[in-house]
């Protein structure tokens, strides 16, 4: 299974839309959604629930209050105000560092595990989706993603792809969607800042020995920076398969639910076509 993780510099970029395009038109694969952040590739890829568990990510800390003396050690030791007056845990400060447990006299507290989100695998028409949901506010979305990743490997039935709409940004999260992939396809936008974003994503990709590809979504609305990022890519040797043009009909689309291939919008559909079978080639000729 050759796996290709679509990446963008930031959110918005349009990665999820050409994500879910691609999984009308690829055959064999199987899908999976890593950014556990905020997901939304499941509101245009729809199926039955087969598998979903409750995601431990993190520590906190817990005081039994039989044996705590209410010496203060504890609160003195933790940097992040999460041990109130009365002795109890603030949860959603609660670094799970351990510092509190360590000065304890009493050995009055322990590390527990604590929810922080939820993995779900799900029976498409499209193949099999794994994705999850990080709860508000909690920590550690990398390990979440690789939770995704795995469930993916897991519930597959050895598919020739793997469709994994990545994280945004550069962060943990990021690193974790790539982890495995065979290859990268940076979605980017024609502006200066979406220019910066895209070289900051493809040096992790370059960091961690990733192939990467480039998808320039609404090119047409800049042409001088579609250049620079054109020229960028030569310079680099990065090959660019991907000039979609600005269509504000795929925003009425997506409010519908549905991704540019039912919305009969042939001039992207066609192009978001023509960038996977110069990923395809590029991939089996590897």
């Amino acid at each position: 299974m050759k796996q290709v993780v679509f990446i963008s510099g930031k959110g918005g970029t349009g990665k999820s839309t050409v994500v879910a395009a691609l999984s009308r038109m690829a055959g064999d694969k199987v899908l999976a959604d890593c950014d556990v952040d905020a997901p939304n590739l499941h509101l245009l890829v729809r199926g039955t629930r087969t598998y979903q568990a409750d995601f431990s990510g993190a520590n906190a800390a817990l005081i039994d209050r039989e044996k705590c003396v209410e010496c203060g050690a504890c609160r003195d030791a933790c940097r992040f105000d999460a041990i109130q007056e009365d002795y109890g845990v603030e949860p959603m400060a609660c670094e799970g560092c351990g510092a509190c447990m360590l000065v304890c006299p009493t050995d009055a507290i322990r590390l527990t595990q604590v929810k922080t989100g939820e993995t779900y695998v799900d029976d498409t028409s499209l193949g099999t989706f794994s994705h999850a949901r990080l709860d508000i506010g909690a920590e550690g979305s990398g390990k979440l993603v690789t939770e995704v990743k795995k469930n993916l490997e897991q519930y597959g039935k050895d598919e020739a792809w793997a469709l994994v709409d990545g994280s945004p940004g550069i962060g943990c999260a990021v690193i974790a969607s790539m982890t495995g992939a065979d290859a990268v396809v940076a979605v980017c936008e024609p502006t200066r800042s979406g220019k910066s974003d895209l070289v900051r994503v493809l040096q992790v990709a370059d960091h961690f020995g990733i192939p990467a590809f480039v998808c320039i979504n609404k090119y047409d609305l800049n042409d001088e920076i579609t250049g620079q990022i054109e020229a960028f890519c030569r310079e680099n040797g990065i090959p660019l398969i991907g000039h979609i043009p600005y269509e504000p009909a795929v925003v009425k689309a997506l409010q519908s639910f549905q991704t540019p291939v039912e919305a009969g919008l042939t001039h992207i559909s066609d192009e978001i076509g023509r960038m996977w079978d110069a990923l395809a080639a590029a991939l089996n000729n590897n």
